[in-house]
């Protein structure tokens, strides 16, 4: 998309200013869009630490949105859109029994679409602040290690040798702590009793 990297472009240009206004950047952008391209671009753009705080905040800004949108205005077109889907279904028992501990276990596994669990989210009976402070949580593993991924490309493109080496190096472990983690939160998810929540490759 073009206008995601018109905007992350700009956004280089603010200074200390662009860290919110690619906080909020990502709120908005991601309540509607996939927003992969930005989590990258923040690593590129402010490093692994930063990046991975910009993003972590911009993307439950835009989870938090989806979800009261889904529990507001757009509660009727999130209904039609969950009900043929028996996988939401069976996190939707489970939210019932576990609360907290599902929705971090999904965000971990990533079992859905982070934009699609946004604001099916809201259909559940969680309890607002619950939910956010679930999803912050359940993002961090995935978060780092996409933030890592823009941060390695961009010391590619210093042509700085022990700058690249050292961030591949924690771009590796980044991801392997990320599927890792995957792993251990979609058998927890299945220990639940989601069983239903899971692809068949993971079964």
């Amino acid at each position: 998309m073009t206008w995601l990297r018109e905007f992350q472009a700009w956004v280089a240009h603010l200074g200390a200013l662009g860290y919110v206004v690619y906080t909020l950047g990502y709120g908005i952008i991601g309540t509607f869009f996939p927003a992969s391209i930005l989590t990258i671009g923040a690593g590129a753009l402010f490093g692994v630490v930063a990046g991975s705080i910009v993003v972590a905040i911009g993307a439950t800004i835009a989870a938090t949105i989806a979800f009261l949108l889904a529990r507001t205005v757009l509660r009727k077109r999130v209904e039609s859109m969950a009900a043929a889907n028996p996988k939401f279904r069976a996190v939707d028992r489970a939210i019932a029994r576990e609360g907290i501990k599902i929705v971090i276990l999904v965000r971990l596994a990533a079992v859905f679409p982070f934009l699609f669990m946004n604001y099916a989210f809201g259909l559940t009976g969680i309890g607002t602040l619950q939910y956010v402070g679930a999803t912050f949580v359940g993002i961090l593993p995935a978060t780092v290690a996409f933030v890592y991924l823009g941060a390695a490309g961009a010391a590619v493109a210093e042509q700085n040798r022990t700058k690249t080496i050292i961030t591949i190096v924690g771009l590796i472990i980044a991801f392997a702590t990320s599927i890792f983690v995957g792993r251990l939160a979609a058998r927890a998810i299945k220990r639940a009793g989601v069983d239903d929540a899971l692809p068949p490759s993971q079964e």
